[in-house]
């Protein structure tokens, strides 16, 4: 069992599954705005690609770091591992 950072603000996924020809990444970051907010950034695809982009709008750092949080939990349940 892997053990998730208490506060990431950064992570970086790969599923590998040969024998389904699963070869995909999932990034996340997270970054301050000009407003004062903060910006979750995600990028996931297959690995050798650019991949999908998603930029995710909140109030704060903490709000942003809570979603980041969640979903990382979500994808190591999907079979995610730390890169």
């Amino acid at each position: 069992m892997e053990q998730i950072p208490l506060f990431p603000v950064e992570a970086r996924l790969t599923r590998i599954d040969a024998a389904r020809n699963a070869w995909r990444f999932y990034e996340m970051s997270i970054q301050r705005d000009l407003f004062g907010g903060a910006v979750l950034i995600r990028r996931w695809g297959r690995i050798g690609t650019a991949g999908r982009l998603r930029l995710d709008l909140h109030v704060n750092e903490g709000a942003a770091a809570n979603a980041l949080s969640r979903l990382l939990r979500f994808k190591v349940r999907r079979g995610y591992r730390w890169a």
